[in-house]
Formats: structure tokens, sequence, C-alpha cells
């Protein structure tokens, strides 16, 4: 970052710079599926997502097709903190208070089996949760969307939401009947954290834009990249419009940080190990599976979530004054372990984990016991009894 910056100085994002190049051509080798060859970059997942929606309104406008305006999201998600993605996701407690400011764009149910919104169960549901999205689109009008918008694996709303491997195929295959894009919110799940470059490898998608940041910059540097393909540019280039950037995105620091964490993360097989100990640590909080206070145990790789019930046999959630979740990650501190909140209604109660990919097994067994000892601490003081 030191010689980056000694080098090149501030460079406002449109130019060209060592850094800049380096980074892209690092990503088009090695880590972006081929058809998505195109990068923006950002300092943050909530700009860079923003950016993203304004990318799927200014190609519709840039085809001729100017109804296009409307973003359609899911339940229990999140896309960040700018008006747009408030908007786009349904992170009730971050929406509170800003209604007036938000456009009433339309919702899809959530594809959360746990509590099925439909009232289905899985494998019998033929996965219902997406004919429900299909719906939803068709009655806003799809002549009026530009996108749709969702993340590969559910991020910090409600604790590492997996769908079943039927969903992503067939809700790509609905935006492209639809002439809809779809915009993969990464910034989670990318880089390496589900034990794939990217979530939407697990399900074989390519999506029309993919955003992704926390993994790319490895927590040294703010970074986050937009990704997509020479169609959706090209239009906006014959149009003679343009993506406007941010001030301090794609900053000369951030790239070569970033250039730098993928390289060490190929030399490392980083990814590879973050599969391998998912399923490590996965296998090792099995032990909580039966636990009369866990309703599941989820997610992919080294990004799992554990939601919590005062009542498992009737999914009856603890109640809202009791303050669940902040129990358990307080007495999780004091174990030495910091579990990452989550949780909004209906799945209430819930935290994350998400170590760094290079975990141990020693700091399996700490994050893990740590846990143990933290809901027994919590359902003792919430309810007075042995956990």
């Amino acid at each position: 970052m030191a010689q980056a910056i000694t080098r090149e100085g501030f460079v406002v994002p449109p130019f060209a710079t060592p850094s800049r190049l380096a980074l892209v051509e690092r990503l088009r080798a090695s880590w972006l599926p081929e058809s998505l060859r195109y990068a923006y970059f950002g300092s943050g997942g909530s700009e860079t997502m923003d950016a993203a929606i304004r990318l799927a309104r200014q190609y519709a406008a840039a085809r001729g097709e100017a109804g296009r305006w409307k973003i359609l999201g899911r339940d229990l998600s999140y896309h960040g903190t700018t008006v747009t993605t408030l908007a786009a996701g349904r992170q009730t407690k971050r929406r509170a208070q800003l209604g007036p400011l938000l456009p009433d764009w339309p919702t899809a149910p959530a594809c959360y089996c746990l509590r099925c919104p439909l009232e289905k169960t899985y494998p019998g549901c033929a996965v219902a949760c997406v004919d429900a999205l299909e719906a939803a689109l068709v009655e806003a009008g799809p002549e009026t969307v530009a996108a749709v918008v969702a993340e590969p694996i559910g991020g910090s709303t409600a604790a590492a939401l997996d769908p079943p491997d039927e969903y992503w195929p067939r809700l790509r295959e609905i935006c492209t009947r639809h002439g809809v894009l779809l915009i993969a919110d990464e910034v989670m799940t990318g880089f390496g954290r589900t034990g794939r470059n990217f979530g939407v490898d697990h399900f074989g998608v390519v999506p029309d834009i993919l955003v992704s940041g926390k993994g790319l910059g490895g927590g040294y540097a703010p970074i986050c990249g937009l990704f997509t393909h020479e169609a959706i540019v090209s239009a906006l280039a014959e149009a003679g419009d343009e993506l406007m950037f941010f001030t301090y995105g794609a900053h000369t620091g951030s790239c070569a940080a970033a250039d730098k964490v993928l390289e060490i993360m190929e030399r490392e097989s980083l990814v590879a190990r973050a599969e391998t100990m998912g399923r490590k640590l996965r296998a090792r909080l099995g032990k909580l599976e039966g636990h009369p206070h866990v309703a599941e145990i989820r997610g992919r790789g080294l990004m799992l979530g554990v939601e919590f019930v005062k009542d498992r046999d009737a999914l009856e959630p603890f109640a809202k004054e009791d303050n669940f979740t902040a129990r358990v990650v307080a007495a999780g501190i004091g174990e030495g372990v910091f579990f990452y909140p989550s949780g909004i209604d209906p799945a209430r109660d819930a935290i994350m984990l998400g170590p760094p990919l290079t975990i141990g097994d020693d700091e399996i067994e700490a994050m893990a016991s740590g846990l143990e000892r933290a809901l027994d601490s919590a359902v003792r003081y919430t309810l007075g009894a042995p956990g």
C-alpha cells in the first residue's frame, strides 16, 4: 500500500493506474466468471450496491426502456444503508423512521425454510418461494422492473439463510425470461467466505451484476467491487451515459491491498481452506443441534448462522424485551469470542460466525465451546433455569 501510494498518489477513479490495472487483471485471470469482465470499485458495500442499482436503471434507460425503474428485493434482506439500498432491502430495524424517503419497490418472500412464509415444507414445496418471487414480479409489471437483487446466502439480517440448490438457477431463468437484470449482493459471501470464489458458484449461476466487498480487501483497506458484462457497459457507452463514481472509489492504496490479499489467498489456497475448515466448524457446532434453545444451524463454508428460540418444538421466540441475542454476544465476549449479532422478526434472535479463512483447529474449538457456554449463560440469565 505504501509503495502504491508513493508511486501514484491520489488519482480520481476513471483513470487507469498501475494498481487498478493489476487488480483488474488478477480478478479476470483467477476470480471472476468469464463473462463479468468489467469492474467498478467503491469504498464499501452500501455505496457499491447503490451503484449497482443505478447501473441497472441506467442500462434500462439506455436501451429505451425508461419505464423500468423498480428494484425487486426480498424479505429478510439487507443491501446497505443508502436510501436506495435500504429501499431494495427489508432490514426493518435500519429502515425504521426512514419510510417517507424510501421508494415503494416490490418485495418477495424470503427463502426461509425453517419458518416458510408460504407455510410449505421443502422439498415437497417445489421451492415455491421462487415462484412467489415471479408472482411479485408479474404483479409489479415486469416492464417496470429494472432488476431483482438478492444475496446468494443471506447475511446478517437472518444469519446465513441458505437456499435450496434449485432456487438460484430458477431465479436466473425467471429474470432472463422477463428481461430483468439479476444483481447478486455478495458483499458478505464473496471472495472465499463460503468455500467458493463467490456464493453464486455453489449454484452454477452467473448474475448480470455481481457486487462483492468485505473479503476483497481482507480488512486491510476499504474496497468493494462491482462486476458486470459487456452488454451493459456497451449500452451505456452507446447512449453517451456513464456510471458516476465516488471520490475515493478505486483508491490507490485499497487496490494495492486487494491485489496482495488475492495473491496471498491464491498462494495459500484459502478458498479451499474455507470449505475444509467450514466443514470442521459445522461439525463441531453439531453438538448444539439438539439444544432446546437452538432452532437451526445453517450456512456454508466459514459463513454460519445459529438461530435461537425459547421453545425449539414450537419455534417460539424469546420476547423482544429479553434481548436474547445481545446476552449471547455479551457472554461470548466474556469467553473471549465475538459473535456477530443478527436477526429481525420472524428470525428474531440469531448470531453469525465468520472467522478468518486462516482459522485453525484450536480456534474452532474456542469458538464452539465459547458459544456453548455463552448460550447457557444467556439462558440462565433470561429464564432463571439451567441452560
